[in-house]
């Protein structure tokens, strides 16, 4: 396998060099086409494998993220360990086809409930710091996560869609962990 890559490579390249003896103008076409598509395979390399740009929908996550915010997300953390309480993940719905932003509350194994907008896991209070939960007032559960699978909520949970509503996200639906936002350019930042 790998000697044929490297006889196709060296055909490649001798064809190369008869055409820049032949027509420097075609030659350089050519090399620049090459060079497009190298390129080209590079960055959907990287963005399947290793970060991808993810737009923020809606405003379940405000004040964290505000509507239309677009973030960096490493995809590749969740292929070699699993989301931490607090994490903001990115993953593809249970219900239809679309990406969904949210904060990772509840691990495999956990018990949620909420009480009057409180989470509590394993009946202790959960306090992430940094966190506005908004306005919300809801009781839910208590519920247990299974295994593999994660209780996510949006950080404005009284305008927020999430495991609440359709149920816990699967670890092979997960896309990937926020790392930080980058536009707007005046809201830059890197995510805790």
């Amino acid at each position: 396998m790998i000697q044929k890559l490297r006889q196709k490579l060296g055909q490649w390249q001798s064809f190369k060099n008869n055409l820049k003896n032949r027509s420097r103008l075609l030659y350089g076409i050519v090399d620049f086409i090459e060079t497009i598509l190298i390129a080209l395979g590079f960055a959907l390399l990287i963005r399947e494998y290793i970060v991808m740009v993810s737009l923020v929908p809606s405003g379940s996550m405000i004040p964290t993220f505000q509507i239309r915010d677009r973030l960096f997300v490493n995809r590749y953390i969740y292929r070699f360990s699993d989301p931490e309480r607090g994490d903001i993940i990115v993953f593809k719905s249970t219900t239809d086809d679309k990406d969904y932003v949210k904060r990772c509350i509840g691990l495999p194994g956990e018990t949620i409930e909420i009480k009057n907008g409180h989470v509590y896991i394993n009946d202790q209070l959960l306090i992430l710091a940094g966190v506005d939960i908004q306005r919300d007032r809801a009781n839910f559960g208590p519920v247990k996560v299974p295994d593999k699978h994660y209780f996510v909520l949006g950080d404005n949970r009284a305008n927020s869609r999430d495991s609440r509503y359709w149920g816990f996200v699967p670890h092979d639906h997960l896309m990937g962990k926020s790392l930080f936002t980058f536009w707007p350019v005046s809201q830059m930042r890197v995510l805790r």
